[in-house]
């Protein structure tokens, strides 16, 4: 689940951290580091039982109705949403309740906020829907929580405030785990029964081993890396640099040369969209011009061994010959930017 862009935000946030603490002490930084991806790992279950939890007070409300139609001999509500094939095949997650009977954290502590989601919950389109639908199936049960999910969990400022409260290393990590979470509800399927698989930590030893190699790397090779960008400030006073500028360059320089198999492209996109997420408004195309002219300058000296492609040089056209250029709009050039991002991932 924690995956290299989750590695690299915590990387910039820990090493600007680092130089803001006066005593700096690599082996504690590390740890620190390793710590702060659990607790996204942590966020990832607890969301996961959210699920369970309103589930579980929506069939404390059905009992007590229940009861008092049996009483009045009224009709008894619908059973229809706390049955849901989903919800009760992950409330069974083996995985699942292997972590919530070890973590010390507990939706019930916070019912107020768990019954305030179930009254949201009974006011949507989504759920008011499927409790007038004859589809019984799997598919349409696991797609209820996807759309309950995404409009009512997902982009929620009281639930963010909440988690924040309980750990501060959650306040940059839901955005992210969100997408897991998603993920997650997507790949489950009811054969699979009580073992479904959950994601794990990390997909493999390389991530783990990613985010210590990054990290050391970074803050063992600072005066380093801090002397390529001085020589190639363009004109800039470098002490003047954003102090984020600087670690976030510095990062970038590490992994370039840290890690063979990433292309360098991939490394500077990832950098300036931090940059642009962290930084100043003008960070973004600075750190990329910087980071190019950086790692070109690299490859000349022989001390980067990656390619790249020859920098575009600007001709204009006869005035008889320019043709119309195809605008496109920004939805299609996102999508060609992340095609090629992707592409070049997928050779790493």
């Amino acid at each position: 689940m924690i995956n290299r862009e989750l590695i690299r935000i915590k990387i910039v946030q820990l090493t600007y951290a680092y130089y803001q603490n006066s005593n700096k002490n690599m082996d504690n930084a590390e740890k620190e580091l390793l710590f702060s991806l659990s607790k996204a790992y942590d966020l990832y279950n607890y969301l996961l039982a959210l699920i369970v939890a309103i589930t579980n007070e929506e069939r404390h409300r059905i009992e007590i109705i229940t009861q008092q139609a049996e009483r009045e001999g009224t009709e008894v509500p619908s059973q229809k949403f706390i049955l849901n094939k989903f919800a009760v095949q992950l409330e069974e997650n083996k995985m699942l309740t292997s972590f919530m009977e070890t973590f010390k954290q507990r939706w019930e502590d916070d019912i107020e906020a768990v019954r305030k989601l179930c009254n949201q919950v009974e006011q949507t389109e989504a759920y008011q829907e499927y409790m007038v639908s004859d589809d019984s199936s799997y598919e349409a049960d696991r797609e209820l929580w996807r759309k309950l999910y995404k409009q009512l969990i997902q982009d929620n400022s009281d639930l963010d405030a909440l988690l924040e409260e309980k750990s501060l290393y959650w306040n940059d990590d839901k955005e992210i785990v969100d997408t897991f979470v998603l993920k997650t509800i997507k790949r489950f399927e009811p054969d699979n029964g009580d073992q479904q698989e959950l994601l794990p930590e990390y997909k493999d030893v390389e991530d783990r081993d990613f985010a210590q190699r990054l990290f050391r790397a970074a803050i063992l090779n600072a005066d380093q890396y801090q002397r390529y960008m001085s020589e190639n400030s363009r004109n800039w006073d470098f002490s003047r640099l954003a102090y984020m500028d600087v670690v976030i360059m510095q990062i970038a320089i590490a992994e370039m040369l840290t890690f063979s198999n990433i292309p360098v492209s991939v490394t500077i996109n990832e950098y300036v969209d931090l940059a642009k997420l962290y930084s100043t408004s003008r960070s973004g195309g600075y750190i990329n011009g910087m980071l190019d002219t950086i790692a070109r300058g690299l490859i000349s000296s022989g001390k980067l061994l990656k390619v790249m492609p020859e920098p575009r040089v600007k001709r204009d056209a006869p005035v008889e010959d320019k043709k119309p250029v195809e605008q496109k709009d920004e939805t299609e050039i996102k999508e060609e930017n992340n095609e090629n991002i992707n592409n070049e991932e997928n050779k790493v």
